[in-house]
């Protein structure tokens, strides 16, 4: 009986130790503190947001992976090995920045390009208006130079880049980032040209590289009559959420793969209406998130 009330007077004791600390750290809590943490918070989400939106997610895994061999090294005291990780390791920070420069640096751009700056970064409504307006120019811009090019029986490739940034498949071509026009996807895609039998990337607004060369899918299902560009098309759409326009050099016939799945047989209307409701991806989700419970209900009533 004694040791119970000794082992309850513990614990009620460790649980108003506990209390005291929190209403001593309460009690000094000032706006700098919460100001302090939303900022780390709003960076961490942003960090997290950045990876997983790229295809160098992987290489993240890669880098975790390496960081507990590491720790194992140490814990169980393997010197040899723990030397050459902590060699490895001095340089992460560099190498780091190396993998992820066409990501931060696409980051940063977005940044700068809003009219007023940082504070653009809690209200998204302008720039989803200059983004709903900048997918429509492509789109536009786009289904005419594929009707034009349809008619000639010119083959073309063009990727336009969505949530997954495509840095390491533009760096296989030569970097443009020229403003985007029927006129100049006319010009990329010219058979005398010398970009003219690589994919283009179009990031935003503007044609950011021609000449790129894509992963060819492995999906052993197709028809036999899919060429490289059609195989390279689903390719990229099944390693990254980028939407591809294509035209057949041998037809004519212009598709667009997303999602690993082709839609042949398209139109200049039906590739401008594809195109601008896939590269408006971010007004839609903002449009469907404002109305979230009315569409609930409209497909309940539906069915």
């Amino acid at each position: 009986m004694f040791q119970q009330m000794q082992d309850w007077f513990s614990a009620d004791g460790a649980i108003a130790i506990f209390w005291a600390q929190i209403w001593g750290m309460i009690r000094t809590f000032s706006w700098n503190d919460a100001l302090d943490i939303l900022l780390v918070t709003f960076l961490l989400y942003q960090l997290i947001k950045l990876l997983r939106d790229t295809r160098a997610v992987q290489l993240v895994k890669g880098i975790a992976l390496i960081a507990v061999v590491y720790a194992g090294t140490v814990l169980f005291k393997m010197n040899a090995s723990s030397f050459l990780f902590s060699r490895v390791w001095d340089s992460a920070i560099v190498v780091v920045f190396l993998i992820f420069q066409p990501e931060i640096r696409h980051a940063v751009e977005s940044m700068g390009r809003t009219r007023t700056g940082l504070t653009r970064l809690f209200s998204r409504g302008g720039a989803l208006e200059e983004k709903h307006k900048a997918a429509r120019r492509v789109a536009i811009s786009s289904a005419k130079a594929a009707a034009s090019m349809s008619e000639q029986k010119i083959g073309a490739l063009m990727v336009f880049e969505r949530r997954t940034l495509l840095g390491d498949v533009a760096q296989t071509g030569t970097i443009l980032e020229a403003n985007i026009s029927s006129q100049l996807l006319g010009n990329v895609f010219y058979p005398k040209a010398p970009l003219h039998d690589g994919a283009a990337i179009i990031r935003g607004g503007i044609l950011y590289a021609a000449g790129c060369v894509l992963p060819l899918t492995q999906n052993p299902d197709l028809p036999a009559s899919y060429g490289m560009r059609h195989r390279a098309a689903l390719g990229i759409s099944e390693q990254s959420d980028a939407v591809v326009l294509i035209v057949s050099e041998e037809t004519g016939n212009i598709s667009l793969a997303m999602g690993g799945v082709l839609t042949t047989g398209l139109t200049e209307g039906s590739v401008r209406e594809e195109l601008t409701a896939a590269l408006d991806w971010e007004g839609t989700e903002a449009a469907e998130g404002r109305n979230a419970a009315a569409t609930r209900w409209k497909k309940f009533w539906d069915n």
